[in-house]
């Protein structure tokens, strides 16, 4: 007799209540005395069925561990081609009082068709198999909750550091044990984590990406394949940014994509672009001051007629930022206006509307009001809340104080020195402070002419030397930090700055002098 083709499961069969329960979890319960006579001995149960028909397929959902005395058992090929055909995962038969054993034609039968199957002692009611099932359950739905919790609460943590996107899918690659991949929608590698499939799996990832990836109407959300043992999947993040997270992984467990779901929302907020203007207003901007027009003129396309607080950022850790994270950093500050710097050059700037009165832009769209601290006006009535800028775990940060859009060049020297301060001092934030007090009775002009005269001999190299020695009192090697040179090149410049001057830098009134000079640049 020829062997049997397989017969296919049904095409569509519902998810099961909980986690599938491997066969030998259930062998292993010994008060069960159950015993496997025939067939593979790795099987996924789903749920547990009762039934003494001749023919039990119309009433199998797959997955079935199917029990039976064999009361109508006539035809023992017959009968197991329709239960492999149906998808039943194994067959369970109870011996007597109908069967003294297991007749020997259905053993073969199972063998054949490569259905397992287990004999039930007499001693055992079917009831107690099918509560032991749906206890094997229960545990396993209990583990893959707290599975999926560990997960959320792991990404979360990931989300909140300074490169939230790659530390996000490092975590999903450990989570999955697996290749946890952010692509655009040309395939192209953003970020990547976890150990590298075979070639052509990447490929096929790829692909795989670039489905849901594509910004058209019909586009499906999410994507799954298999490709030589290792499974894919794909998913679509949310902003208009054309990225897709794409998964490869050697199994696929009842959380996975759970877990997946909650890195897609994740990244989706991190990766689309922040609040803030929107692309085209900021686009719209950009253009109408590169044909001419003054910063007032574009500042409503900017969402606020300012002031405006400039903020010069670096990794505290020494690492240059990506886009992903310079926008992560503008997006806890609360702006879309980020500067990522460029090669050589580590230092990322934000923009950022020095009051919170105005709603901010979500990345989906629609509006989303501004943190914001409201502040009574001495008159009475409300004022537009300042925006406290707060420090941000593994950046350092200087800040400048509040600014015209007209002197925003100005502000961003200040950021600049009020960074430098920062790291000079090993403080995570500095705000360069206004000129208050006394030195705010003279007159600006008159200010700024005498210290263009009084500073003139000095390069704007020294100048910067001696501004920043004297903000740190006077510490070489707090200076020598700041503007990245020796300690010795200190000395040397501030040496030849009292050469220049005249002056003598041990003298706390030619030190007050030159500071009040310095801070009118």
């Amino acid at each position: 007799m020829d062997e049997p083709s397989m017969p296919t499961p049904p095409a569509h069969s519902p998810g099961p209540p909980a986690p599938p329960i491997p066969l030998t979890e259930l062998l292993a319960s010994k008060d069960l005395g159950l015993r496997r006579i025939a067939g593979p001995a790795d099987a996924d149960l789903l749920w547990v069925h009762t039934s003494e028909m001749a023919d039990p397929y119309p009433y199998l959902l797959g997955g079935e561990l199917l029990l039976s005395a064999g009361v109508l058992l006539t035809d023992p090929d017959h009968y197991v081609a329709r239960l492999v055909e149906a998808g039943a995962a194994a067959l369970g038969f109870g011996v007597r009082p109908v069967h003294e054993t297991v007749p020997e034609a259905l053993i073969e039968a199972c063998d054949r068709y490569g259905l397992p199957l287990l004999e039930v002692p007499p001693e055992t009611p079917f009831t107690a198999i099918a509560r032991a099932v749906w206890r094997l359950m229960a545990e396993a739905r209990h583990r893959e909750l707290r599975r999926v919790t560990r997960a959320q609460q792991a990404l979360a943590t990931a989300a909140a550091r300074p490169d939230p996107v790659p530390a996000v899918l490092h975590q999903l690659a450990a989570q999955l044990s697996g290749r946890a991949v952010l692509l655009t929608g040309r395939g192209e590698e953003v970020h990547a984590a976890g150990r590298r499939p075979p070639p052509e799996a990447a490929a096929a990832l790829a692909r795989l990406a670039r489905v849901v990836a594509r910004e058209r109407p019909g586009s499906p959300a999410s994507a799954t394949d298999t490709h030589a043992g290792t499974h894919l999947a794909a998913y679509a993040l949310g902003g208009g940014e054309g990225l897709a997270l794409a998964l490869a992984t050697r199994r696929r467990e009842a959380g996975d994509h759970t877990v997946a779901g909650i890195a897609v929302v994740l990244l989706s907020l991190l990766a689309a672009p922040h609040q803030g203007a929107d692309a085209a207003d900021r686009s719209a901007a950009l253009v109408r001051l590169l044909l001419g027009a003054t910063p007032a003129e574009v500042a409503p396309l900017l969402g606020s007629p300012g002031p405006w607080t400039v903020i010069h950022a670096r990794r505290s850790d020494g690492t240059t930022a990506d886009a992903l994270t310079a926008g992560a950093l503008g997006a806890s500050l609360g702006s879309a206006l980020v500067d990522a710097g460029r090669e050589g050059n580590d230092t990322v700037r934000v923009l950022l509307p020095s009051t919170a009165g105005e709603a901010t832009r979500e990345a989906v769209g629609g509006e989303a009001p501004a943190r914001r601290e409201a502040t009574r006006e001495a008159v009475g009535g409300e004022a537009p809340a300042r925006r406290e800028v707060t420090p941000q775990p593994g950046w350092t940060l200087g800040v400048s104080t509040p600014t015209p859009l007209a002197a925003l060049d100005s502000a961003d020297l200040r950021a600049a020195r009020a960074l430098a301060h920062a790291e000079a001092t090993r403080a995570p934030l500095t705000v360069d402070t206004p000129v208050t007090g006394l030195a705010a009775l003279i007159p600006p002009d008159q200010a700024a002419a005498h210290a263009r005269t009084l500073l003139a001999p000095l390069t704007p190299p020294l100048a910067d030397t001696l501004r920043c020695w004297l903000s740190l009192h006077g510490s070489w090697d707090r200076t020598a930090v700041a503007l990245a040179v020796h300690r010795n090149t200190v000395r040397q410049r501030i040496g030849r700055c009292a050469v220049l001057l005249g002056v003598d830098l041990n003298d706390m009134d030619v030190r007050t002098e030159l500071w009040f000079a310095l801070r009118q640049e």
